[in-house]
């Protein structure tokens, strides 16, 4: 397989980088600006993610005007901060009823415009005010696009088709669609992106991928459903390829013989795509130095790697993880975290751990995405140990058959459209889920439940707000069953639940984990600890390039053991990833 290289992009002037967190989409947006900057192109290279970590791949700030970067010439870099602008969008709505309207009402306008969805209008308003900018833009031979992970960047690109035939029909502005005040007034701007978004001349996708079937799954999904929006021409990088082994060292070959396995298995509408690959790299990927490197070698010299000393007595194995459970009885256990860090591994670890010391488990996910029979070798089946799924698109139906009997019953046409219009937020699918996981977490009594994924701090709030704000709950969830009465003040009991935040030894993972943390913290939940994983750290390969990737986790280890928890486990890179009785016995000692 061709090694990627951006000379390859020179032709077309708008590149969009997208692919599931953590796969490195940042890393390969940043070094192929940089060239292009280096074949005397201009560029522009503009973040939209909410988890942006720009800042810390160049080492300073950005606002979301074009900044020009040091020590890159004709590079030139903005944050689209969605957050931030959903914030600007939020205040703007609420400031006039401030001091006007019982707090508790304020407080509750404040959360319901604090989901996923006033993040995404806002960004993606942004984000067409910066493409329609023809004096802007006329300035940079490349705009490129460093996005936010796959589901969030297709919800932004989607946006415009969805609003282009909601304009058409809606003569309300639904709670979620609603966001953006002079919607109709923009109209034109939004099918002017969706234009420039489609024109193959103008725009060219970039999937990023890792060499693992779970950004394969995630990446032909993105493949599909954009060229259904009419962005079809597409390129796909699979970055941190191994090339080759080193002879007598297990994980080395390990390493190497799963990239190969998951490469045989690319799934057939990506093998229809011009695809490259970029070399693992021992190296972090941060300052223009070291993303120039990237074309050129694997290994830094050393030199240029900090030593980091770390306390290993702040570092547990899982199989201390299990047993500080088990003493303390926890009845309700929760892997969080994002995309791709392994959550359905761990609580997999977790709920097996603790089945073997003879309690009673029920292992579940939320993760629509997440196989947990996949994760088992046959071998590993347990008397004491339950598996379940929460199906996400079932529940949905599910809720909204019971709202709209319930709430919608006796509802003008009108308002019954409208009802009916809200109920196809995401907001609804994330309270769906959250009263399945309610009537989940209802079994602790009778034995410990193990959970893989969990909602977000914004829904917990949501849901906090309206059990003392029934006018809102009786238009959006009707009755609130006892689970869910139970399931707050359980989830914030430290004494029945503990919060395990997983992550990887990397930048983006540990930023992104950071915000989960305080999302967390926001909604009265205080995580138990975190835990590290797939570690090279610790596993003694002396494979050159493994080796040094080894040294430059410490960095990341640290920050987590020493700034960010009290708890921190680390689990090693294991070679398998199906788990039979030894692969567990092994990652859990």
């Amino acid at each position: 397989m061709q090694n990627f290289h951006p000379r390859l992009l020179k032709e077309t002037p708008f590149l969009f980088f997208t692919g599931k967190g953590g796969v490195g989409k940042t890393s390969a947006a940043c070094a192929t600006a940089v060239n292009l900057t280096d074949q005397g192109k201009k560029v522009l290279l503009v973040s939209t993610d909410p988890a942006s970590n720009l800042q810390d791949v160049f080492g300073m700030e950005f606002s979301n005007q074009p900044t020009k970067v040091d020590n890159v010439d004709g590079l030139f870099a903005c944050n689209l901060d969605p957050e931030e602008a959903a914030k600007s969008y939020r205040d703007k709505v609420v400031d006039p009823f401030r001091g006007k309207l019982p707090d508790a009402v304020v407080d509750q306008m404040e959360e319901q415009l604090s989901g996923a969805c006033t993040v995404e209008i806002a960004a993606f308003d942004e984000f067409t005010n910066l493409l329609t900018n023809s004096e802007l833009i006329s300035g940079f031979d490349h705009v490129i696009f460093d996005t936010a992970p796959t589901g969030h960047t297709l919800r932004l690109l989607q946006l415009p088709n969805a609003w282009n035939g909601f304009l058409e029909d809606s003569t309300h502005g639904a709670s979620c669609l609603g966001p953006l005040s002079g919607l109709s007034a923009k109209k034109e701007l939004y099918a002017n992106t969706v234009k420039v978004l489609s024109d193959s001349s103008q725009t060219k996708l970039v999937l990023v991928t890792r060499p693992d079937s779970s950004t394969f799954f995630e990446a032909q999904r993105a493949s599909t459903e954009l060229k259904e929006i009419g962005i079809k021409n597409q390129l796909l990088i699979i970055n941190g390829l191994l090339k080759k082994p080193i002879d007598n060292d297990e994980i080395s070959s390990a390493f190497y013989n799963r990239q190969q396995k998951a490469l045989k298995e690319l799934p057939e509408s990506l093998k229809q795509l011009e695809t490259y690959s970029l070399p693992f790299v021992s190296y972090s990927l941060i300052g223009s130095e070291s993303l120039r490197h990237l074309f050129k070698s694997y290994l830094l010299s050393s030199s240029s790697q900090e030593s980091v000393e770390l306390k290993s007595d702040n570092l547990l194995t899982l199989n201390q993880t299990i047993d500080d459970l088990y003493v303390k009885n926890t009845r309700v256990i929760l892997t969080m975290g994002k995309g791709g860090v392994g959550k359905t591994t761990i609580a997999s670890l977790l709920a097996v751990g603790l089945a073997k010391k003879g309690k009673k488990v029920h292992l579940t996910t939320t993760d629509p995405a997440a196989h947990l029979e996949f994760v088992f070798k046959d071998e590993l089946v347990m008397d004491n140990l339950t598996i379940s799924k929460i199906d996400p698109s079932a529940e949905v139906e599910k809720y909204k058959a019971e709202v709209l009997l319930t709430a919608g019953a006796g509802l003008e046409e009108d308002a019954l459209r409208y009802l009916e219009e809200d109920l196809n937020s995401p907001c609804t699918e994330e309270i769906a889920v959250f009263r399945a996981f309610a009537d989940v977490v209802e079994k602790s009594n009778e034995e410990i439940v193990v959970i893989d994924t969990a909602p977000t701090g914004h829904t917990l709030l949501l849901l906090d707000a309206a059990k003392s704000y029934e006018k809102e709950l009786s238009r959006s969830t009707g009755e609130i069953p006892d689970a869910v009465k139970n399931l707050l003040p359980r989830l914030r009991n430290p004494e029945e639940t503990s919060v395990l935040i997983v992550t990887l030894p990397e930048a983006t993972p540990v930023f992104e984990a950071m915000r989960l943390q305080q999302d967390l913290k926001r909604a009265g939940i205080q995580p138990k600890s975190w835990v590290i994983n797939q570690s090279l750290y610790g596993t003694e390969t002396i494979d050159p390039i493994l080796s040094a990737k080894a040294t430059s986790e410490k960095v990341w280890i640290k920050k987590v053991s020493e700034e960010l928890t009290k708890q921190t486990t680390i689990v090693k890179w294991q070679p398998e990833d199906k788990l039979g009785n030894i692969e567990v016995e092994e990652l859990i000692n």
